[in-house]
């Protein structure tokens, strides 16, 4: 009985020492880290506590920074959908390795690492993954070598941006700095990339629809950067890690995820709203107000007419007032000849 009672002491000892513990840090006093952050496998806290390197240049090398803050994409309080957003700084050394993953996952996270497998996390199949890959894998259907990918329960990402096509390399060594956002209200998770100096941009390099509170309901979910180097050397460091969550009040809506789509929606529901409001008495109303404008405005014409334009023309001939005197004189006139001629016919008629 005490042999076996001592073998299973062993045993629990043995599984214990198997279950990764997370390794003292001083990222506490780090502006840049969120407060309750703690590392596992072999990521260390560098540099004064300004830098966490996940990996080491060796070989099989996997660390993990998690939030030690469970989250609820539904509370059971209240019927408010969560967002959330998160920024985060980070380089990757020029090697082939796997890259980094921001992975939100269900459940505790920390027994899921056993620092072995793609991004040194055991995944199942309701995890919600942000990969930025740095190896080409034909087995999941990778674009290159270079890409960022959304993984729905699955390392298949369910939409690819080609990082290239942004002059960006992620296996450079240059920091770089990624914003991703989730928006409840529209159900859309947006991922944007830029160099560490530029400031964050207008367009995301990749967007995917997914509704995480029917995902994952009212369980506890963890939020962690993962990395792992493979066969490589591959050293991903990570430099800034801010997480928060929002609350959409119920008939609300949000900060849209899209905002040349949420002015287009507004301008169409503007639309919609004014074309309900042209009732008859409002269009009457309408008429009138024109027809009255442009009474005064003609008047206004006519009467800068009279002044400006009036004096110019020449006035009337006048026509005398006082009476003219018209006197008649009856005037006689003697034609000599013709009584000459009637006193010669007389005679030769006689």
């Amino acid at each position: 009985m005490a042999a076996f009672l001592n073998f299973n002491y062993i045993f629990v000892l043995c599984f214990l020492t198997l279950i990764p513990k997370p390794t003292s840090s001083s990222l506490n006093t780090n502006p840049n880290f969120d407060p309750e952050i703690d590392i596992f496998g072999d990521a260390r806290v560098v540099d004064d506590g300004s830098c966490v390197t996940l990996t080491r240049p060796s070989a099989s090398s996997s660390g993990l920074l998690l939030h030690t803050t469970p989250i609820r994409f539904a509370d059971g309080v209240s019927s408010n959908p969560t967002s959330f957003s998160t920024e985060f700084s980070f380089s990757i050394s020029p090697d082939n390795g796997d890259g980094l993953l921001l992975a939100l996952v269900p459940g505790n996270v920390s027994p899921k690492f056993p620092g072995k497998g793609t991004f040194g996390l055991s995944l199942e199949n309701n995890f919600l993954g942000v990969e930025f890959d740095t190896s080409m894998d034909n087995n999941v259907g990778d674009l290159n070598a270079n890409h960022v990918g959304i993984d729905v329960g699955s390392l298949v990402s369910a939409v690819v941006g080609n990082v290239s096509s942004m002059d960006l390399i992620l296996n450079s060594g240059e920091k770089l700095k990624s914003w991703v956002d989730y928006d409840a209200s529209s159900k859309r998770l947006q991922v944007r990339l830029s160099r560490f100096n530029e400031p964050r941009p207008f367009n995301p390099i990749i967007a995917h629809a997914v509704d995480l509170l029917k995902l994952w309901g009212d369980k506890q979910v963890f939020v962690g950067i993962s990395s792992s180097n493979g066969n490589s050397q591959q050293l991903t460091s990570v430099y800034s890690w801010k997480f928060s969550l929002r609350k959409v009040p119920t008939g609300m809506h949000s900060l849209p995820a899209d905002p040349r789509g949420y002015s287009q929606k507004k301008h169409d529901e503007n639309f919609r709203l004014h074309k309900r409001n042209y009732s008859p008495m409002s269009i009457l109303a309408g008429l009138i107000f024109v027809t009255g404008c442009a009474a005064l405005v003609t008047f206004v014409l006519l009467f800068m007419w009279a002044i400006f334009i009036g004096r110019f023309e020449e006035s009337p001939a006048k026509i005398p007032t006082h009476h003219a005197d018209f006197r008649y004189e009856k005037i006689d006139v003697a034609v000599e000849k013709n009584t000459n001629d009637e006193k010669l016919e007389h005679k030769c008629f006689s």
